[in-house]
Order: C-alpha cells, then sequence, then structure tokens
C-alpha cells in the first residue's frame, strides 16, 4: 500500500501547488496593445483587466469606429498574452510533476 499512500501524498501536493500557482496568475500582468500603441489594456495572466489606455486622437467623433475596433484588438492582444502567461506558469509548476503520456491539469 506504500505506493498508494505515495500517489495520494503526490495527489495533495499538485493540489496545493495548483492553488498556489492560480493565485499567483492574478499578481502577473501583461499588456495587449493596438493601433501602434494608440490604445493598451493590462490585464492579468488570470484574465482580469486591470486599466484601458485610449490616446487623445481617437476620441474624436469621427474615430469612434476606429476606436471601438482598436479597443477590441486591445481586449484580444491582451487575453492571447494573459493565456500565454497562464500557460508559462503552469508548466513550471507541472514540470517536476510525473504524469502519464497525453494527461492534462485542467487549466
Amino acid at each position: 500500500m506504500k505506493d498508494l499512500d505515495e500517489i495520494l501524498g503526490m495527489a495533495k501536493n499538485v493540489q496545493a501547488e495548483l492553488e498556489k500557482a492560480q493565485a499567483n496568475l492574478d499578481k502577473i500582468e501583461v499588456e495587449g496593445v493596438s493601433g501602434g500603441g494608440l490604445v493598451r489594456v493590462r490585464a492579468t495572466a488570470k484574465g482580469r483587466i486591470v486599466g484601458v489606455s485610449i490616446d487623445e486622437s481617437l476620441l474624436a467623433p469621427s474615430e469612434k469606429q476606429m476606436t471601438e475596433d482598436l479597443v477590441a484588438a486591445a481586449f484580444n492582444d491582451a487575453r492571447t498574452k494573459a493565456d500565454q502567461a497562464s500557460q508559462q506558469e503552469m508548466s513550471k509548476m507541472t514540470a517536476g510533476i510525473p504524469l502519464p503520456p497525453g494527461f492534462k491539469l485542467p487549466f
């Protein structure tokens, strides 16, 4: 039964490490940019938006549609970067865990 006890102990350690890594994701910030820097969106690696910056040149009524498009593009860029940062953090955590081939933890 020693093997089962070891597996259960490893599972508890993995769960604790996952919780720690998930909490850490909200501290990692990324920045999505569009329009050559005219629109910037800051987000956590967990996907929480923490700030939006829009260049004043885009605040003219005639620029409304372009501004909306640039904001959407910056949000998407931030989301992509947040996903990448999240995957990097989680892969650091799971690097030492002997998982069966093809097994993925729920991220």
